[in-house]
């Protein structure tokens, strides 16, 4: 049975809800994983052959908003063994470290009868923005999405409409004949005078007989206003 039929029950069971911290993405060398020991599980969870932790943890505000604003979540984790405050000072309060939320109901967790890997939620994966609170008790996260990140630029490349921008007979270019032509597009004999215009032009001189193009800029953008 799939998470869509379990939801359609009456007594769906228990969400479990795990979370790993992957601090590798800011120069560190673990990532911690963990989940909240709620519906009275107070042992650890493997799923997907990764083992997560009992640990004091809360999250909120992971909803999607209605009002195309971006969700800004908090994690609390638990700070009285001082393990995780060492990480934060060495680790530069943790920003930029990435955060995932996971879920799946228990029936779906390794060593049960009914285990499914496939069976999850979609990812919640967002990275830590700021720390807001650290306490000998407790340390509280802000989370932002890749999106929303500052710095972060949308399309993740360039619109440009005339050059392609591949590495000329490149693994996006394709073209590896040894056919060659100089940057006018003509026919030429060596190897030392083979050089790409980067235009429609040039790929098609070189693959036009290949059918699809696969030049890589968007002749058409130049067609619009803004």
């Amino acid at each position: 049975m799939n998470i869509p039929e379990v939801l359609q029950q009456l007594d769906a069971g228990a969400i479990i809800e795990l979370f790993a911290i992957d601090t590798t993405v800011i120069g560190g060398t673990s990532t911690f994983t963990f989940h909240a020991g709620t519906n009275s599980i107070r042992q650890p969870i493997v799923w997907r052959a990764v083992t997560y932790q009992p640990f004091p943890i809360e999250a909120d505000g992971f909803d999607k908003s209605t009002k195309g604003t971006l969700p800004r979540p908090h994690i609390r984790v638990a700070n009285v063994t001082g393990i995780l405050s060492a990480v934060v000072i060495q680790l530069d309060d943790l920003v930029g470290a990435k955060v995932t939320r996971l879920r799946t109901f228990a029936q779906y967790l390794d060593g049960q009868t009914t285990a499914d890997t496939t069976q999850g939620f979609p990812d919640d994966v967002f990275f830590i923005e700021k720390k807001v609170t650290e306490t000998k008790v407790m340390i509280e996260f802000e989370l932002a999405s890749a999106m929303d990140l500052e710095g972060v630029q949308l399309p993740g490349r360039d619109i440009i409409a005339q050059i392609c921008p591949s590495e000329y007979r490149g693994t996006e270019c394709g073209y590896t004949k040894a056919v060659y032509f100089n940057v006018a597009n003509a026919s030429v004999t060596s190897a030392a005078l083979d050089v790409c215009s980067k235009t429609v032009a040039g790929c098609k001189c070189r693959l036009m007989s290949s059918g699809i193009l696969p030049f890589g800029g968007y002749p058409a953008a130049r067609t619009m206003k803004y």
